[in-house]
């Protein structure tokens, strides 16, 4: 089984490497023109980690993670668009803003794709990962979806890594998945940017 990271961002570097820490084949698909500045990103190309544009690494990929920015996900719809994935689980770890035309990015990349593997999980943890857990206390994730075969995969990879993968439903609900992101945002403003917060699920 082979994993496609999608976006040049901290999470999609600390979820590569922790796939690949698990002695999973991960390939990396960024921008055209990226230029690999932070250290994780120059340590991955010193151990001849693929590199790949998103068509390239959609299309070598069974499973692919979008862990990119918001103003690349039309490039990746297109990536996808452009090459048979219908065989392909497809998995979006970002989050729109309350302010951001796409709205819900899960919605976005139906909406432009119609896939039918699409699945939510880590968006929990934002894009900017490990920054924001630096001590990594968090050790949840929600992920929703439809199908049940390609949900059982997602939740053994989540759990693989060192994530409790809590279930969220139906693909329908990754709006309120990044509902839950967006308030612990709000928290930290409200808090004067000081610190990062996460949600603890609890059973009572």
């Amino acid at each position: 089984m082979k994993l496609a990271i999608l976006g040049g961002t901290n999470l999609a570097t600390a979820l590569g490497n922790k796939f690949l820490a698990r002695g999973m084949d991960v390939v990396f698909g960024v921008r055209e023109g990226f230029h690999a500045g932070q250290i994780a990103w120059k340590i991955l190309q010193m151990q001849n980690q693929s590199m790949l544009t998103f068509q390239e690494a959609i299309e070598r990929a069974d499973i692919v993670f979008i862990c990119s920015d918001n103003d690349v996900l039309p490039q990746i719809c297109a990536a996808m668009n452009s090459i048979d994935t219908v065989n392909k689980i497809i998995v979006d770890c970002t989050n729109g803003t309350s302010e951001n035309e796409l709205g819900c990015n899960t919605g976005f990349i139906l909406e432009q794709t119609n896939h039918q593997s699409l699945y939510k999980a880590f968006n929990n943890l934002g894009l900017e990962y490990p920054k924001s857990d630096p001590l990594e206390l968090v050790k949840e994730t929600y992920f929703c979806g439809d199908g049940v075969e390609s949900r059982l995969i997602l939740k053994r990879l989540i759990e693989l890594i060192g994530f409790k993968a809590i279930d969220a439903g139906k693909l329908k609900n990754a709006k309120l998945l990044e509902a839950v992101y967006h308030l612990r945002r709000e928290i930290a403003h409200v808090k004067n940017g000081y610190g990062d917060f996460h949600f603890k699920l609890m059973s009572v």
